[in-house]
């Protein structure tokens, strides 16, 4: 049979015709290519891209239930964006669109599509998650070995999976896993931007760190700094050519990032959700506020322990250059920290001669970059700060101390007293393991001092001078000394395997004494291998119940130390079966206090739960006239009161807001008894107007 080659097409079609052969014979080499590796490399390089892909697999999917639906607030969110494609696209909390949870909505768009695939349980919600971090760990292996080789490669993916913090949100439902994922992507789009100089890259790159944008906000927009600078100096082309790639590149980032707030401002409030979080009901009030610079600066919006001036800085202790290694951050991201920096420092005087265009110096001021303003900025930023939003320096610290091992390493050969630098970096790694390991000292005991011991001894044979020591000795040292280094972040790896969690600021491995919310008090206790933590709001009542939908677990439990961060109202059957069986005509089967409280009921039932005031209650909707304009058209029959919300007066959220609304529910409503306890009132307020009230 012969075919007919049309010119600029390529491959012909057949004239009888029938597809081309030459599509499947491309998706066969394809195949090949992703299974056998290119053929310009090492056969054993795909063979251990695919194993370190395999060990983040097993760290993130193995025992990935234990936590139930871990965070409840986006577990129900996620629920109602299943059952209401409005939901879907505004990331509202319930499926009636009453508020949306405080976060832009790409996160939750993900995790609903999984419950649409695959019902309602633990899995579907936590699955999207896990596969973001293998894919992640994937992505980076291919961007390290690009610039820096196979090895590098190695050692920069067992980082990342191994790194206790990405070890925990790739198995929890916070948005900071899928964010990780999109600008790791950006990273790949920006790497090839700076090799090929076409725009189209680069403008790829901003959509990627614009998706991230829609995932959480500002914090996407910390890598950009960095991929302006690699961008700038080392794309090819002139000034004036780079200086437009960045322009055009702005023009897309805003676009990419942007179009969601445009369309939440552009639209009616009466035609969607109340935009939880914000104080005005507009998402770029709460983009510049409570979600945003309200962040980075304390005050007015910064949310419970937010703190401003002083040197605040909620739930992860005091600003200062040394946060990043304090109890609450230490364990999360710290142990490698100092690694990377002499890698990063070492790589970029190794190559102050080099061209302006040298591929590995662009990667040192990417990834330096990426890390130095994530560091400065989490180290400084004085309003909400959790130790878990230290995933996202993961990628670029793993990135440095594959680099940095890589070419300490090849220092040594070059210089008599080359190894010095490569032995001292490893011998004060060691030394910050025992230090961090120290203040556990119940958890795995005696590790820290295996590490110390094994790290001096290897220092000892690395230090050599190579003429003197014999390159297969030293071979197996350095490599008994990265996989020492790795020791102290696998054991707390696998404590956050065995280990549920709950709640608004879980932390990866053992409690220390002064872990947890503002520094004080642990994040709900360590109850040891497959026990739950919590990470709620201390004060708030410890949960009894184990109520969920589905196949999902344990929901709402706290730890003997911490409040809960589901409350125990939605663990109450009771409850649950009550209100669903006498629910009626009402849209929402019930009003409560914050999203907290409102999750777990939501998921238990299924229907959509009135989350007064938002997240932690303080969100001024409904107003008192809302709420009674809802009864009275009965949309709304039960009003939950009290039960662990999280504003100033305790119960029932904070401001007069919410008093006038607990006033009037207490004055014209009855009280239900629905056959079980929990802390709070349920109100019948359904006979509201009909008497007069």
């Amino acid at each position: 049979m012969t075919s007919i080659t049309r010119p600029g097409v390529g491959t012909g079609v057949p004239i009888d015709g029938s597809p081309s052969r030459a599509p499947r014979a491309r998706a066969i080499s394809a195949l090949g290519t992703l299974i056998r590796g290119r053929a310009d490399e090492a056969a054993w390089v795909r063979s251990a891209q695919l194993g370190v892909m395999a060990i983040a697999a097993v760290l993130y999917l193995v025992n990935l239930t234990v936590s139930g639906f871990a965070n409840t607030y986006y577990s129900a969110a996620s629920l109602a964006a299943s059952q209401s494609w409005s939901a879907w696209f505004f990331g509202s909390f319930d499926a009636a669109n009453f508020i949306t949870v405080d976060k832009p909505p790409l996160a939750t768009m993900l995790m609903s599509l999984s419950v649409r695939l695959f019902g309602l349980n633990s899995l579907a919600i936590l699955l999207p998650e896990a596969l973001a971090g293998v894919a992640t760990v994937g992505v980076l292996f291919v961007l390290v070995r690009r610039s820096f080789g196979p090895v590098a490669a190695v050692i920069a993916g067992l980082v990342m999976a191994l790194t206790p913090a990405a070890v925990l949100m790739f198995r929890y439902n916070n948005p900071d896993a899928l964010l990780t994922l999109l600008l790791v992507l950006a990273a790949w789009a920006a790497f090839n931007a700076i090799e090929s100089g076409r725009f189209r890259w680069i403008i790829a790159a901003a959509i990627f760190v614009g998706l991230g944008f829609n995932t959480k906000y500002l914090q996407a927009w910390l890598v950009v700094p960095a991929f302006a600078i690699a961008y700038s100096i080392a794309a090819p082309g002139g000034i004036r050519r780079r200086l437009a790639g960045l322009v055009v590149a702005g023009v897309a980032l805003i676009v990419a990032s942007g179009w969601w707030v445009l369309a939440a401002a552009l639209i009616p409030a009466a035609n969607r959700p109340y935009i939880g979080g914000s104080t005005t009901n507009s998402a770029l009030q709460l983009l510049l506020g409570y979600d945003g610079l309200a962040r980075i600066f304390g005050g007015s919006g910064a949310g419970p322990g937010g703190g401003g001036g002083g040197g605040g800085g909620g739930f992860s202790g005091a600003t200062g250059i040394l946060r990043l290694f304090n109890s609450q951050f230490g364990g999360q991201v710290s142990w490698l920290i100092p690694f990377s920096i002499v890698g990063l420092v070492s790589g970029l005087l190794m190559r102050g001669r080099a061209s302006r265009t040298d591929g590995k110096r662009a990667a040192y001021l990417l990834w330096g970059g990426w890390l130095a303003v994530h560091a400065l900025v989490f180290s400084f930023m004085s309003g909400i700060v959790h130790s878990y939003y230290s995933v996202a320096m993961a990628p670029a610290i793993a990135a440095l101390v594959g680099a940095g091992a890589v070419d300490l390493w090849a220092l040594r050969s070059r210089s008599r007293f080359g190894g010095l630098a490569l032995a001292a970096t490893i011998l004060a790694s060691a030394i910050w393991a025992y230090e961090l390991l120290a203040r556990t000292p119940d958890f795995a005991p005696g590790l820290g001092l295996a590490i110390l011991v094994v790290g001096a001894l290897v220092a000892v044979v690395v230090a050599v001078p190579a003429t003197v020591a014999r390159y297969r000795t030293q071979l197996l040292a350095a490599g008994l000394g990265m996989a020492i280094l790795l020791a102290a972040p696998a054991a707390y790896a696998f404590d956050t395997i065995g280990t549920g969690y709950s709640g608004g600021d879980p932390q990866a491995g053992p409690a220390t004494a002064d872990s947890g919310f503002g520094g004080g008090g642990g994040p709900g206790g360590n109850f040891g291998a497959g026990g739950p933590r919590d990470g709620g709001f201390r004060g708030a009542p410890p949960g009894t119940g184990t109520g969920s939908a589905g196949s999902a677990g344990s929901v709402g439990r706290a730890g003997a130390a911490g409040g809960a961060a589901g409350g125990n109202l939605g663990s109450s059957s009771a409850l649950v079966t009550y209100l669903t069986a006498n629910r009626g005509d009402a849209t929402w089967i019930v009003a409560t206090t914050s999203a907290q409280n409102a999750g777990t009921i939501e998921l238990a039932s299924g229907e959509p739960v009135m989350a007064m005031g938002g997240f932690m209650g303080s969100d001024p909707a409904p107003t008192l006239a809302q709420l009674q304009t809802y009864v009275k058209s009965g949309h709304l029959r039960y009003v939950l009161v009290g039960g662990g919300g999280f504003g100033p007066g305790g119960a029932s959220g904070s401001g007069s807001n919410s008093s006038q609304i607990d006033a009037w529910v207490a004055s014209v409503g009855t009280v239900v008894d629905y056959g079980g306890t929990g802390g709070a009132t349920l109100y019948d307020v359904s006979g509201a107007f009909a008497s007069g009230s």
